[in-house]
């Protein structure tokens, strides 16, 4: 283990031999021996006064002229890093740590082989090109990576924590629309009992499956996320603590430990699978097996109990200048001629579009758009977030605030983040668009056979309006009350 006495023998290394104090400002004469410069300078007056031929080395009395001193820069920083090392020695109170190879106390870090070294190591021509520097120097950029890892994974703990309280909202919406189907499918069959008896039974049977189904995946959603909370708080533990160790044993297998909080992977689940909200969404669709006599009004039931009728109206004010609207705002027609509309903040001056006046920020809403492309062109219909692009290109898809589908001339589109066609029985006249603004599903069936045509699953976050565009001589389309 070094000593203070180990360090004042390097020190005794570096004394000038006429003040025998430390060196200061060393300067080197022609035989090669190093002295103070004040020192040198005063013994060169001093002798000098006697006779300027006669001057010579202090020690070998080898002759020198007084003009030939030469600043060594070398031996100053070699006489710098001894007296911090002296000053780390006198400060020291916690235990050395000794190297192993030589038994003096640790003072180096050396960058490149990421070993701690004493000052013998120091010297050693293995490391006379590393980067070298003192332990506090070298632990200062480790301890700055350590804050920053500290600083990521306490924010992608906050968020994965933000992900289970949005994911546990959601299940409480479902449990609650689950149990709200339950007692309406029941209230509404007891007016015919004797001839639906039979469809409730199933009906509720798939209900307290689904109900099953939600406690379920809420348990292994609530599993996962402590799993992931558990190692982010263990990493966040584990850095800390070597965070607060000294620098000797905070470098210690340093690069590895960040190298695995770096290399972290953070699952985030969500909380409802897609196959059990397509079934859900598709519980509905079980009132198939009914008798035909009974479609209408299991029809009536089925968006009675999920959805409140939108009572919409076109919004001139967004309206683009192609799109010629009623007069009681329930119908617009695309036209190539430029109507004489004044500009505003509202409305989109490159789509050919326009949004309702109502907008919603909850609730379970429905509505119906009738569509006439029979001169061809094509009609949009779907949502849109308030603060959606107005002005310049509109992108139809959900990353802009978008969630739509493209009806043309013989086929239908899902605006994905990628358009998708859909395959679908036949083409539809009127379409259905459902928005469950809590649980965040934006459905579109066809009006007439009831037939599924896409569903959006979004995070809704701000005031959403329902949307129309087209685009196409003669094409149209009508809200439906």
């Amino acid at each position: 283990m070094a000593s203070a006495a180990s360090v004042t023998t390097l020190a005794d290394e570096v004394n000038c031999p006429i003040c025998q104090g430390t060196l200061r400002e060393p300067v080197t004469i022609d035989c090669g021996h190093n002295f103070c410069r004040s020192c040198l300078t005063r013994y060169c007056e001093t002798l000098g006064l006697e006779s300027e031929d006669s001057l010579s080395c202090p020690l070998c009395k080898e002759p020198f002229r007084p003009g030939s001193f030469r600043p060594n820069w070398q031996l100053a920083s070699v006489v710098e890093n001894i007296e911090r090392l002296k000053l780390v020695s006198a400060q020291g109170t916690e235990e050395e740590h000794a190297c192993q190879e030589h038994g003096e106390k640790i003072y180096f870090f050396c960058e490149d082989d990421e070993a701690q070294l004493c000052v013998v190591c120091h010297a050693a021509a293995e490391h006379r090109n590393h980067t070298v520097r003192f332990l506090e120097d070298a632990a200062g950029p480790y301890r700055e990576q350590i804050q920053k890892c500290l600083k990521c994974l306490r924010r992608e703990r906050e968020e994965i924590q933000e992900v289970q309280s949005r994911e546990n909202k959601r299940i409480q919406v479902l449990l609650t629309q689950v149990a709200t189907k339950r007692q309406q499918v029941v209230s509404e069959f007891a007016y015919l009992r004797q001839f639906l008896e039979e469809q409730q039974s199933v009906l509720l049977a798939q209900l307290e499956k689904l109900d099953g189904d939600i406690l379920k995946q809420q348990d292994e959603f609530d599993f996962l996320v402590t799993g992931e909370i558990c190692r982010f708080s263990a990493l966040i533990e584990e850095l800390e603590e070597k965070n607060a160790r000294p620098a000797k044993e905070l470098l210690k297998d340093i690069r590895s430990t960040l190298i695995r909080c770096e290399t972290r992977k953070c699952r985030k689940p969500e909380a409802v699978s897609p196959e059990l909200g397509q079934r859900i969404r598709d519980f509905p669709q079980q009132a198939v097996p009914l008798q035909r006599e009974m479609k209408m009004f299991l029809e009536k039931l089925r968006f009675e109990l999920d959805y409140e009728p939108a009572h919409l109206s076109l919004d001139p004010l967004t309206s683009h200048p192609k799109l010629l609207l009623s007069e009681d705002h329930q119908r617009a027609r695309f036209s190539y001629k430029w109507q004489s509309s004044p500009d505003n903040l509202q409305r989109f001056d490159r789509a050919t579009c326009v949004l309702a006046y109502e907008g919603f920020t909850g609730g379970r809403h429905t509505w119906v758009v009738s569509v006439d492309l029979a001169h061809g062109g094509s009609c949009t219909v779907g949502v849109v977030s308030e603060d959606v692009q107005r002005k310049g290109e509109l992108r139809l898809r959900p990353e802009e605030g978008v969630w739509a589908v493209r009806l043309a001339w013989g086929f239908v589109s899902a605006l994905g983040s990628f358009p998708t066609r859909l395959a679908l029985e036949e083409q539809p006249q009127q379409v259905r668009v459902s928005l469950d603004y809590e649980v965040g599903w934006v459905t579109f069936a066809n009006a007439v056979t009831q037939e599924h045509i896409y569903t959006f699953t979004a995070s809704f976050a701000r005031k959403v309006f329902p949307f129309f565009g087209l685009w196409g001589r003669g094409s149209s389309f009508s809200l439906i009350s």
